[in-house]
């Protein structure tokens, strides 16, 4: 690996095994926890308030459409209340004398906040008082994870019932989810991100004298119970500009580390609850399976590319150094990166825009997966499942027989629904990056205003852009200056068809799952527990998805790389 030592190869040995175990002790008590939420019947008693609140029957289950309409309309509202709220910022408490947020920039935060992306197009200490941060971002980053998981337990549900017309109840799902779940979990995580030296206080902004007799203003704030939920539900927007990479948020190596557990423990936890509500851990260890060999891939090519690094200063530092953090190390960024790029987080504690060439490419082909490795919470899981009912279509048409998964039929309508939903994200990538450069005003304010970078590689930060927000992740090429009326407006609704066009496509073939009836395996049914199907999950998932793009690659990062 380059110029990297001993004892780097060793320290890095030691994270990985160190994240694998940590992960592997959560996998069955969290899954489990998981799967008794979202089957029980028992309703704590505020829940039962909030329910008669907003005159909800808790017993009373809906079928698809309403449980779609259930998410849209819960998604609406908030769209609208962060948005009002950041209009509204001059005249609220603690705002910190910052003025309204614009329309323009204003809608796309709500948007991505909404959407479970966090694409930040601003400074957030510079731009967002403290009622705006709590009220309106930190509240999303709870109930959009929670709206994610709920419509993968839905899907689930498909599977796992016979004969049935619903999949559960929306408002029970996320309720449970927020409350039951997110929030226990953050309040432990903040505890311990406070202890690693993560800031939590309402100071504001405290004017210091640095040693050299100069004033300098270090902003505070409650950034520890963001942060936390921030990972933990795979958000990722960062209550500071450089996100995980500034020490307020992310102080040392092994908070890095932790923020790693936060971001992967439900997404690897969940195929755990998938096997137990569908009465087969095996299935469950499949798509763990499955989902770990990618993260695993993944992880490893980023981090030879980014310690064998070619050029004299590369080589001399034992690695590209450019971008990444002294205290987190080659290793520690390309962890990091990979974890976030491969679920839906976003956060970085290293600049992906200063990665070699090939290596900001890895971060690119990891959204452009679909982000199921182990993907977002509850989006990964059920994207994941997706690819495995494409599989499943596939070997059928190897051996000519009518394809099952986990005894429902695949037919037309269920691998019709597939198909869309593997398109969507493609989709909005390739026509929003084209757009960017076909048509002429606006290609001439992308290049003048927006592109820090010209030539190769200011197009692979506009294709690293539109990938982020429409596969929902929100991280960025560092290079790109995105709060623009183009950029603003463009990428909002790229992130609001890349999460609810998908919701749409999955709760409709959760709907029609659970309408059938079981079929008994045969001595034809595909076993999709065994290896073969796991490494056919995995072949399908980098070819009906990564090769997709390519030939837009060729275009950017490749050339790049080859140049």
């Amino acid at each position: 690996m380059g110029g990297t030592t001993g004892p780097d190869v060793l320290l890095a040995v030691l994270q990985a095994a160190t994240l694998a175990l940590v992960l592997a002790l959560l996998y069955r008590p969290l899954g489990d926890y998981m799967a008794r939420l979202y089957t029980s019947d028992r309703d704590w008693k505020f829940e039962s308030g909030l329910y008669r609140l907003i005159g909800v029957d808790p017993r009373s289950e809906q079928s698809w459409p309403a449980y779609l309409r259930g998410v849209l309309a819960f998604s609406v509202v908030g769209l609208l209340f962060v948005y009002v709220l950041q209009r509204a910022q001059a005249v609220l408490p603690y705002s910190l004398g910052l003025p309204a947020v614009p329309e323009g920039l204003s809608f796309n935060t709500a948007a991505s906040f909404v959407a479970n992306t966090n694409w930040q197009s601003y400074s957030p200490e510079l731009t967002m008082g403290y009622t705006v941060q709590l009220a309106g971002l930190a509240v999303q980053n709870f109930v959009s994870a929670a709206v994610g998981i709920a419509v993968a337990v839905a899907l689930v549900r498909g599977f796992a019932r016979r004969g049935s017309s619903t999949i559960g109840n929306f408002w029970v799902d996320l309720f449970r989810g927020a409350f039951r779940l997110l929030l226990p979990l953050s309040v432990i995580g903040a505890i311990v991100l406070v202890i690693g030296g993560v800031v939590q206080n309402f100071n504001g902004f405290t004017e210091i004298t640095t040693l050299a007799g100069n004033t300098q203003q270090l902003p505070g704030g409650p950034v520890a119970s963001q942060e936390v939920i921030k990972l933990l539900g795979t958000n990722g927007g960062g209550f500071f500009n450089v996100n995980s990479a500034h020490p307020f948020e992310n102080p040392t190596a092994w908070t890095s580390l932790f923020q790693n557990v936060l971001m992967l423990a439900i997404p690897f936890a969940l195929p755990r609850t998938f096997g137990r509500m569908v009465g087969s851990n095996k299935q469950g260890y499949a798509i763990l399976a499955v989902m770990a060999t990618l993260y695993v891939v993944s992880l490893t090519a980023l981090s030879a590319l980014e310690a064998g690094g070619n050029g004299t200063a590369p080589e001399l530092a034992g690695g590209a150094l450019e971008g990444k953090e002294a205290r987190f190390g080659i290793f520690g960024s390309t962890l990091f990166g990979t974890t976030s790029t491969l679920t839906s987080t976003g956060a970085v504690n290293s600049m992906h825009d200063s990665f070699t060439a090939i290596g900001g490419m890895m971060p690119m082909l990891n959204m452009m997966l679909g982000e199921v490795a182990p993907g977002g919470v509850g989006s990964g899981l059920y994207g994941m499942l997706v690819l495995a009912i494409i599989a499943v279509f596939i070997a059928g048409l190897l051996v000519g027989r009518t394809p099952e998964y986990l005894g429902k039929k695949i037919g037309p309508r269920e691998i019709k629904l597939a198909s869309l939903y593997i398109l969507v994200t493609p989709t909005l990538v390739l026509v929003g990056t084209a757009l960017s450069f076909a048509i002429p005003g606006i290609r001439e304010d992308v290049e003048s205003v927006s592109i820090w970078n010209p030539g190769i590689h200011g197009m692979s930060e506009v294709l690293y852009a539109f990938t982020s927000a429409s596969n929902n992740n929100g991280s960025a090429f560092a290079g790109l200056t995105a709060n623009t009326p183009w950029f603003n407006t463009a990428l909002g609704v790229a992130m609001l068809l890349g999460r609810f066009i998908p919701i749409v496509l999955v709760l409709a073939l959760a709907g029609s799952l659970a309408a059938q009836d079981r079929v008994p395996a045969t001595a034809g049914t595909l076993p999709t527990h065994r290896p073969q199907f796991v490494g056919l999950l995995v072949g399908v998932t980098v070819i009906v998805t990564a090769l997709t793009y390519f030939p837009v690659l060729t275009l950017g990062p490749l050339a790049e790389g080859l140049n």
